[in-house]
């Protein structure tokens, strides 16, 4: 596929993040309250304002979830629809009086989320990990070629890019220590991941095709982490405080429409799947991805640059398998990838992979180290899926570190 036009000029620019091609969905605020929008261009699209043919029913709240649970025959039509009113000339003069500038819009929640889960599910990511604390030879979980691994996180802990994120006091236990002390986290760090949103609600098992249509699109994902928290409140269960901090997304759901033209095959498999979990064809996205680190009054640096083509499992493997129990999924649940890492040092997906878990200190251009987050370090996420003189954009997904707040003197009143 190659560029679509728009008579939105900027839009069809090389550079763009949003092209016609791609048509994001948001909420925005600009003083006359929150509503819901398309990003074209450098513009936000006050979607519920034009003639889109649709219930207005589903453009009352601002959230995407009732046009989420209206399903792919209303996804298509609204897409269409769009596309119509942002590409013909014809149309320009009703619609371009409810274009504003991104640059003076708030961006807020996209939708209401239900629940999250997060899954474990890129394998150079889980061999690095394994490796670190297993040694090589054990670094995969004897059940982590057949099964995506995952566990349920806290749906209140998701917050929209651009929302500092405070740093977690937690128990820690230092090797040498015989008992753990309640203490602000030491080991801070970030997940680049992608997240996948619950579409379509289901009642009981899905297949992976079912599932697959079930997504609506797709959002940029730092999954927060507090390793230190996480090491010793892991044994035996998993992970619980030390994921409950934040979870940060972007601010643009990139539908699973404008991505079809970058789908491709998840890798060969070591150990044959389980039946039910075979793809009826190509269900991962060629989608270039990065991070970038800004200290406290210092200079941007890319930490690390990877794809989300890495992930062993896809989102749509990941639905199914979640539904596997019966679990019925609904509107709004969101599934984080899991964090993403290529095969070299410099596509890792968390500092605890790119320091080596403290032992291999990254060393910052303008001077300094860093093994795991400081306080007022900004991490932002940037991903972009590269067509054919256009690029399908998600934008920025970011949040700086903040210190521990003081800890409460509870014996007093």
């Amino acid at each position: 596929m190659s560029l679509m036009t728009s008579w939105v000029a900027r839009a069809n620019l090389p550079g763009c993040d949003f092209p016609l091609n791609n048509l994001p969905y948001g909420v925005f605020e600009d003083g006359r309250g929150a509503r819901m929008g398309v990003a074209i261009g450098d513009y936000v699209l006050d979607v519920g304002a034009v003639d889109h043919r649709l219930d207005p029913a589903l453009f009352a709240a601002p959230s995407w979830n009732a046009v989420m649970a209206a399903g792919p025959e209303v996804w298509a039509a609204l897409r269409a629809r769009l596309t119509e009113l942002l590409s013909d000339e014809a149309h320009r003069s009703a619609v371009e009086p409810y274009l504003m500038l991104l640059a003076e819009v708030a961006l807020l929640m996209p939708f209401a989320v239900t629940e999250y889960t997060d899954f474990y599910a890129a394998k150079n990511h889980a061999f690095n990990v394994g490796t670190m604390f297993r040694g090589a030879e054990n670094a995969l979980p004897p059940n982590w070629l057949s099964i995506p691994i995952g566990y349920n996180g806290r749906a209140s802990s998701v917050v929209v890019s651009g929302t500092e994120v405070r740093r977690p006091w937690g128990q820690l236990k230092a090797p040498d220590a015989e008992l753990p002390e309640f203490a602000p986290c030491r080991r801070f760090d970030l997940e680049l991941e992608m997240g996948a949103i619950v579409g379509t609600p289901s009642d009981g098992m899905v297949s992976v095709a079912q599932a697959d249509e079930m997504i609506f699109g797709y959002v940029l994902l730092n999954d927060w982490s507090a390793r230190d928290i996480q090491a010793w409140e892991y044994q035996p269960l998993g992970p619980f405080q030390s994921k409950a901090t934040a979870t940060t997304i972007s601010p643009w759901i990139v539908t699973a429409a404008a991505l079809a033209p970058f789908r491709i095959s998840t890798p060969e498999r070591e150990r044959e799947l389980l039946p039910y979990l075979s793809e009826p064809g190509p269900m991962l996205y060629d989608i270039a991805l990065e991070v970038a680190l800004v200290p406290e009054g210092g200079e941007e640096v890319v930490i690390s640059r990877t794809n989300y083509s890495e992930m062993y499992y896809s989102a749509a493997q990941q639905l199914c398998h979640h539904t596997s129990s019966g679990c019925a999924m609904r509107t709004g649940d969101l599934l984080g990838s899991g964090t993403i890492s290529g095969t070299t040092p410099d596509s890792r997906g968390s500092l605890l992979e790119m320091s080596w878990g403290g032992k291999e200190p990254l060393a910052l251009p303008g001077g300094g180290t860093r093994s795991f987050l400081e306080d007022g370090d900004t991490l932002t996420l940037r991903g972009a899926a590269q067509g054919d003189g256009y690029r399908i954009g998600f934008g920025e997904s970011t949040g700086k570190v903040l210190p521990a707040v003081p800890q409460p003197d509870w014996t007093k009143d």
